[in-house]
């Protein structure tokens, strides 16, 4: 077993996993198989205690009992005259562990910690993934073109080897082609698991994909200093982003551009043709939604707190672009504040 610890630990630094959560999983599952190879029946189960020492790797199956004065049940309860041999300091009610490690416990352990360790490093790769479906998930994460078919690409993830990763057609950007060989960023859409296997479906169309980028390449987004207040995009063609700094000497647009806009050209160079509007959030209907119709200008904005509309009003040359192109600026714009939209030419 000290081969077998040895081995969790190294697994664990390499896949980034919380050894704790695969020790205990162990010791659950050891004492599944105590009971199982050592009592026939769950009636004649004893309640008991199974402990991996973290340093030897050594194993011991203890039988928990209660310290009562008239005994009743020999395999849950010892009698206080009992207990008190074992140690002065026992009271009525305390909990006693005494060792029962059975001499040949080593042949099932080994057989029960490979179904163990198998299973919950699976399990425990999915939430590192995933999480809990909530900000705990990794989101993001690089992976290389494998196979490339007609419904689907075949990803391989460098954080996890193990994983079949699917790139379905579905969360291509339109436009978007795959060789094999090719590196490219992946936010986890979604995660399914069988008693087999775990498999992650990517997308390259998600917001979260724009949102994890600005992350990892804005400073001010990372330690809060800017924070992004919305995403609105059309995967391969157009996002929108609207942030918003805390500190009133840092411009949150700014930020994001970088230097000679090196920061935005990074995204845009990951997301290949896709345009990104970077747009200044404000408390102010009026103000954030003429912000959202970025690059148009406005004349305009009246507000209509209860049907939650605005009316645009901007020039007449200007028309078509706060429209864009099949409606997308004011589809976007409208999706990224949650108000209605209408536009008219001055």
């Amino acid at each position: 077993m000290n081969e077998l610890f040895v081995a969790i630990r190294d697994l664990c630094k390499e896949r980034g996993l919380d050894e704790e959560v695969i020790v205990e999983a162990l010791e659950a599952a050891l004492v599944a198989a105590y009971k199982k190879n050592y009592y026939k029946g769950k009636n004649d189960s004893p309640n008991v205690l199974v402990t991996l020492d973290r340093f030897t790797g050594n194993i011991h199956v203890y039988a928990k009992k209660k310290v009562v004065e008239l005994v009743e049940d020999s395999r849950e309860e010892i009698s206080l005259e009992d207990a008190k041999k074992i140690s002065a300091e026992y009271e009525l009610d305390d909990i006693v562990n005494i060792e029962v490690t059975p001499k040949d416990f080593g042949r099932v352990s080994a057989m029960t910690a490979k179904q163990v360790v198998t299973q919950r490093i699976r399990e425990a790769e999915r939430g590192i993934v995933y999480g809990d479906r909530n900000e705990r998930s990794i989101g993001m994460v690089t992976g290389t073109v494998m196979l490339v078919d007609e419904d689907k690409v075949y990803v391989s993830v460098d954080q996890f080897d193990q994983t079949e990763a699917v790139l379905p057609k579905k969360e291509q950007p339109a436009g978007e082609t795959y060789t094999p060989g090719d590196v490219l960023r992946f936010y986890v859409s979604d995660v399914k698991t069988d008693h087999k296997s775990t498999h992650l479906i990517l997308s390259r169309t998600h917001p979260g994909l724009v949102k994890k980028l600005f992350e990892k390449e804005v400073p001010e987004i990372a330690d809060g200093t800017v924070e992004i207040k919305g995403i609105a995009r059309e995967g391969g063609s157009r996002t929108k982003i609207a942030v918003y700094s805390n500190d009133p000497d840092v411009d949150a647009q700014g930020a994001c551009i970088g230097p000679k806009g090196m920061r935005v050209q990074n995204i845009n160079d990951e997301l290949k043709t896709e345009k990104i509007d970077i747009i200044k959030w404000s408390e102010d209907p009026a103000e954030y939604i003429t912000a959202a119709l970025s690059p148009s200008k406005v004349v305009s904005c009246t507000i209509n707190e209860e049907e939650k509309s605005a009316r645009v009003v901007v020039p007449e040359y200007q028309l078509s672009l706060a429209i864009g192109k099949a409606g997308q600026n004011v589809r976007l714009a409208a999706k990224l504040t949650g108000w209605k939209i209408d536009i008219s030419a001055e």
